[in-house]
This record gives structure tokens, sequence and C-alpha cells, in this order.
């Protein structure tokens, strides 16, 4: 498979330009995870306030102003 073809495949296809959106979704995912173990190796000695919050925050408790 040559260059040209390659290209037609990737650019000039639907599959491939599902193949394109895929491998940039994976790509972003892996950089997703590289920075955030990144942050957290940063942060680890950071302590916990009351103001900070989570998304996995089960204490079930809702603030009303």
């Amino acid at each position: 498979m040559d260059f040209g073809a390659l290209y037609d495949f990737l650019f000039n296809t639907v599959p491939g330009i599902g193949c394109l959106v895929g491998i940039g979704l994976v790509i972003s995912l892996i950089a997703c995870v590289i920075m955030e173990r990144r942050t957290r190796k940063t942060f680890v000695d950071r302590e916990a306030d009351e103001d900070d919050w989570s998304f996995f925050d089960d204490d079930g408790e809702e603030e009303s102003k």
C-alpha cells in the first residue's frame, strides 16, 4: 500500500475519517491521563479544604442558597 492509497483512504472515505477521529480520541485520552497523573503527583501534599469539591462526592448533602 503506497502513500497515495493510504492518503485517499484516510481523507476521502467515511471509514478512513472514522479512523482519524478514533485515533484522535485515543491520543487525547492518553494525553489527559498522563497530565492528570502528573498533576496528582505535583499536588499530593495538598490538604483537603471544606470548600473543595469532587465529582465523586457521595455524602448526600445539597447546598441550598
